[in-house]
């Protein structure tokens, strides 16, 4: 049921960024390989993917345990975690958006749909990410640095949905983690997986993903399942 301060028949739109609308997934994976080696932590880089969407720390924690190593101090983990973000950086300029990902975000933006930008990164690194999506400034975008638990808590989905006047059981999220459809089971929000991240379809459905898409451009196509009208035809990618 549509609650009461939302003045919209659609449901809101809740959007993980990296991996989801932005194709980053492999190059985060990369930046804390090294990261984690310079800190004498050495896993294959698969196993590195499959946490990626976690928060730095409790991606560091979960390693730690991996390797049977004691747990490090919290200094000694957000050394990794700047380790990590400085690598990301200079892979920034090179990262485009995943297929669709304008093309979606503007056609929900004309038909009314609110939607929002709910990210486990830093707000620095997040705004720099946002730039191949020319986002509207009336578009709420929640950081890392704007809760005080991170995914797989739902606190940023949250406070996204709340930004648009709305609950979370109001909204869709869309993420390409498991993490991010963990965080939209423990609220009760429609979870929408996107395999773009690189998780199978299995794994996103096991996680309480209700659709399961290729990637943005998919899930245009496919909206009507959603309960959003969709486009006619297939759009052509907005440069």
């Amino acid at each position: 049921m549509i609650s009461k301060k939302c003045k919209s028949s659609f449901p809101a739109i809740l959007f993980d960024l990296d991996g989801t609308l932005i194709d980053s997934v492999y190059e985060h994976t990369s930046a804390w390989a090294i990261a984690l080696r310079e800190a004498g932590i050495v896993l294959p880089n698969w196993k590195l993917h499959r946490r990626i969407g976690m928060s730095g720390k409790s991606f560091v924690r979960e390693l730690l345990r991996e390797v049977h190593r004691k747990p490090m101090p919290v200094h000694e983990i957000e050394a990794i975690e700047k380790r990590h973000d400085a690598e990301f950086s200079k892979r920034i300029a090179d990262l485009e958006a995943l297929p669709g990902a304008r093309d979606l975000l503007w056609y929900l933006s004309s038909q009314g749909v609110k939607w929002a930008i709910a990210s486990t990164g830093k707000s620095s690194q997040t705004h720099r990410l946002l730039k191949p999506l020319s986002i509207p400034k009336n578009v709420p975008v929640i950081t890392g640095d704007d809760v005080t638990n991170t995914k797989p808590a739902p606190d940023a989905f949250v406070l996204a949905a709340e930004r648009l006047g709305l609950s979370i059981g109001d909204s869709i999220v869309v993420g390409d983690s498991v993490w991010d459809l963990l965080a939209a089971v423990r609220k009760s929000a429609l979870g929408v997986g996107l395999l773009s991240g690189g998780y199978s379809q299995e794994e996103l459905e096991r996680a309480g993903a209700f659709r399961v898409y290729e990637d943005p451009r998919d899930m245009l196509i496919h909206l009507e399942q959603l309960g959003i009208p969709g486009p006619d035809t297939q759009p052509h990618e907005k440069r």
